[in-house]
């Protein structure tokens, strides 16, 4: 028990590492594969303890910079509750321990279904879910990346838990004992060659798929950065001065435009909460943004936090903003955010909750509004683009993000704000980024207050990335995307596969459970 206690460990410690900032990419398979061996054979309280053991290792460190201005509670409670689906992961492969006795080529296969089908659970329940730490994006610097386009992130986390369940299916075959199902103990250096070269083949298969570039136009986007005065979550008492650097660095983009120093954009994005001032409600935000998009003369999408619809609410908005808009009246093109954060832009269950996130928080002036969920994708016309908008955590999402595309979307447009978190947060947001590009085969970009900001083309290569709290424009010409992906075709279908399979696999080991009690 205290070698599995160690190898669960090694297991959170290999999947951290696999993640930005480390970028490590093939300790995630690794990491699997800790895991699986540690579990194997054991009582399923066991699986399930040495799951939460890996699991904490895992999300505590990758999930640090939710403590950084709310205080250890909210962090420890979240970094708990996605632990606890590794420890049900390791209930579950405990259980399927059979199968591997019966049948130790299907084991492999066992572990990348169960592992898909608890990321397919936690990216949904409770509350929408929270993507956070899923296999596929510690994969944005391996060649597992191109896999996305034919299955998304779903199929890129199948192939890494795969390649992980090959590794342990080999130190098992090293390790096999007569209780394993052989006649003789020692290793078997055939199985053990052939699950190696499998897990070979699997991590380098993404080499043989060749990158997507978008066939349509090019246009010229700027990625406006205009930081904030401090960091932290008062970042909303700056409001006027955020919404003023992204304007004055505006104002000075259209100056070196107009100098020859840069080529003039057909569109510019701004981040995020570049405007917490109603611009539909105040004046002087309104003129502010007014100013900018005439200056450059190109549309602006303006990432704004609006008033309403009812008393005590608010909605995460994409506008766009044409120039001279004030001249047309407010602007006629919005994405509302679908998918407003739990416990950080609304608070579910309020009346219950309210109270208690009051106490662990401290911050009871920041729970009084909740963020309305918008209803429709983000598909809005800048110049001659059609942008995909996504906000934030979003980006995490599969469905709010190959909704865009499905409606028409030729770029992808990522605006978060990153003030309250730290480098490494925004370090893990543009790897998704970088396989969302893959996955629907779109020239995309991450622009946020803060950074890190930049342009990722479809082959999921990043450009011109900004550094972190500083003040930066970055202008690139990217190219239209006309086509679709087979991911893009087939959405949830092929995760909804997994989960069916893993579901059989659970069945087929208490089936073989049954028969060994029987038995005995």
């Amino acid at each position: 028990m205290w070698t599995a206690f160690g190898l669960a460990v090694l297991s959170g410690l290999a999947l951290l590492v696999s993640f930005p900032p480390y970028g490590q990419w093939w300790a995630a398979p690794v990491g699997v594969a800790l895991l699986a061996v540690a579990v194997h054979g054991r009582r399923l309280r066991a699986g399930a303890g040495l799951g939460l053991i890996s699991g904490l290792v895992f999300f505590a460190p990758l999930l640090a910079w939710t403590n950084l201005h709310v205080g250890y509670a909210p962090w420890i409670l979240l970094a708990l509750f996605q632990a606890s689906y590794l420890a049900l992961l390791g209930v579950a492969l405990a259980w399927v321990t059979p199968l591997a006795a019966r049948r130790a080529g299907l084991w492999p296969l066992a572990v990348a279904l169960l592992w898909t089908a608890q990321e397919a659970l936690r990216d949904r329940a409770p509350f929408g879910g929270f993507p956070w730490g899923r296999l596929a994006f510690s994969q944005a610097d391996a060649p597992a990346l191109m896999l996305a386009r034919f299955g998304g992130a779903p199929l890129v986390t199948f192939a890494v838990a795969l390649c992980g369940g090959l590794l342990a299916a080999a130190w098992l075959a090293v390790r096999a004992r007569p209780a394993d199902g052989d006649a003789v103990a020692g290793p078997r250096w055939g199985a053990v060659g052939a699950y190696a070269a499998g897990a070979l083949v699997v991590a380098g298969i993404g080499l043989a798929v060749p990158a997507a570039t978008p066939a349509g136009a090019p246009v010229t986007v700027a990625i406006v950065q205009g930081n904030v005065p401090r960091l932290g979550l008062d970042f909303n008492a700056q409001r006027q001065a955020v919404l003023n650097n992204h304007a004055r660095a505006t104002l000075d983009l259209a100056r070196r435009v107009g100098a020859g120093e840069l080529p003039r954009p057909d569109l510019v994005i701004w981040p995020e909460n570049a405007s917490d001032i109603d611009p539909l409600r105040n004046i002087d935000a309104a003129a502010a943004i007014d100013q900018a998009a005439t200056a450059i003369n190109a549309p602006i999408l303006v990432g704004a936090v609006l008033s309403g619809p009812g008393e005590g609410q608010s909605r995460n908005a994409g506008m766009v903003w044409l120039p001279r808009q004030s001249a047309y009246g407010p602007p006629q093109q919005m994405y509302l955010k679908q998918h407003p954060v739990p416990f950080a832009e609304y608070l579910p269950l309020r009346p219950i909750v309210e109270p208690i996130a009051q106490a662990i928080t401290n911050q009871a002036k920041l729970l009084r509004t909740d963020f309305v969920a918008g209803t429709e994708p983000g598909v809005l016309t800048l110049g001659p683009a059609k942008v995909g908008d996504v906000i934030c955590f979003e980006v995490a999402y599969d469905d709010v993000v190959a909704d865009t595309v499905r409606h028409g979307a030729q770029l992808l447009a990522v605006q978060t704000n990153n003030a309250t978190f730290d480098v490494a947060e925004a370090t893990q947001q543009l790897a998704m980024v970088r396989l969302r590009a893959v996955e629907h085969g779109r020239d995309s970009l991450m622009a946020s207050t803060v950074g890190v900001s930049g342009f990722v083309t479809a082959d999921g290569s990043v450009h011109d990335a900004t550094g972190f709290n500083t003040e930066a424009v970055v202008v690139r010409q990217l190219r239209l995307g006309t086509g679709s992906t087979l991911a893009t075709r087939v959405g949830a279908w092929p995760e909804a596969a997994a989960a069916l399979a893993a579901a059989g696999v659970l069945i087929a080991a208490a089936v073989l459970r049954r028969r060994r009690s029987r038995g005995a």
